[in-house]
């Protein structure tokens, strides 16, 4: 498959998690909740962790917002990518898609550990959109410390 084609394929399926969010819709029964605003376009987004009782595993992520295609899109990618994983593997996974982010194109993210979220690695090209791609990741960061504050 060709560089274009692949390029092609990514931004079919950034658009396709935009029209059809995974994880969409809040719950009353989150372990932790975070909402965060782009204040640069308006994005917003309130991400949901609910965590298994008596462990640190991420059983689901929901979520709600309004924003651009890549915003709502790398929300719905991060709630796929986050369920049945560990805190501290989930913190690992945004550090790593943070990193590629601000790589500006010279770091892909690792498909095999991001899954279909490193579709949003042309992204990090234009500056201007990361903070677009990372608001779902950064709302999860501050929950999953609420979630270790709660479990304590």
């Amino acid at each position: 498959m060709s560089s274009s084609e692949l390029q092609a394929l990514y931004q079919e399926l950034i658009l396709d998690h935009s029209r059809h969010p995974q994880g969409f819709g809040l719950t009353t029964e989150a372990t932790a909740s975070s909402h965060q605003v782009n204040p640069t376009c308006g994005d917003e987004v309130t991400l949901q962790l609910h965590v298994e009782p008596g462990t640190d595993l991420v059983t689901s992520v929901t979520w709600e917002g309004h924003g651009c295609a890549i915003s709502q899109a790398s929300a719905s990618l991060f709630t796929e990518m986050a369920v049945s994983l560990t805190l501290d593997d989930l913190q690992g996974r945004i550090e790593l898609f943070r990193t590629a982010m601000r790589s500006r194109g010279a770091i892909e993210p690792d498909e095999e550990v991001l899954g279909d979220a490193a579709a949003l690695g042309g992204v990090s090209k234009y500056i201007a959109r990361v903070k677009c791609a990372m608001l779902a990741w950064v709302a999860a960061e501050h929950a999953i410390a609420q979630a270790r504050v709660a479990s304590a």
